[in-house]
């Protein structure tokens, strides 16, 4: 178990009512949760380790994978499907060599798609890093992501 793994389990009850919570503060120090977080939890909780993927599966928050250094989300909504965020998709997509849901091998980028970021105003819409880009083109998505690299 790592260092940091035991300051975070360290600062909860060791109860299960602190389960989700330390599930989200582990993810937020590592950007995912490891099988070893995994491992750590369940000893330290005394819980099993299925029982924590069991409630961590369910939900849509928490990954398993290491993602990437920047998180490219390109919404796929009906006001940026209409104003061209499939082309938008296309070109991260040829960009940088991965499909929505996967990492690129050198963990720069991970790329995903969203239902819809309810800023139809905007469309299309690109968020990376939590960063709200409006009004997005293919040209400009590509620019971006030249200068994150």
């Amino acid at each position: 178990m790592t260092q940091e793994l035991q300051t975070v389990l360290q600062s909860y009850d060791r109860s299960r009512d602190s389960l989700i919570p330390i599930l989200q503060d582990v993810q937020g120090k590592l950007g995912y949760i490891s099988e070893d977080a995994v491992k750590g939890i369940s000893e330290y909780l005394r819980v099993s380790q299925s029982s924590i993927y069991g409630v961590a599966t369910f939900y849509t928050q928490f990954r398993f994978t290491r993602p990437g250094d920047h998180i490219v989300r390109v919404c796929q909504g009906t006001a940026c499907h209409v104003r061209g965020g499939q082309r938008i998709m296309n070109e991260v997509v040829k960009y940088i060599g991965i499909k929505p849901g996967e990492t690129t091998p050198d963990y720069k980028f991970s790329l995903e798609r969203v239902a819809c970021f309810g800023s139809c105003a905007l469309s299309p819409i690109v968020v990376v890093d939590d960063i709200v880009y409006g009004r997005m083109t293919p040209q400009k998505t590509k620019q971006l992501l030249k200068e994150m690299e």
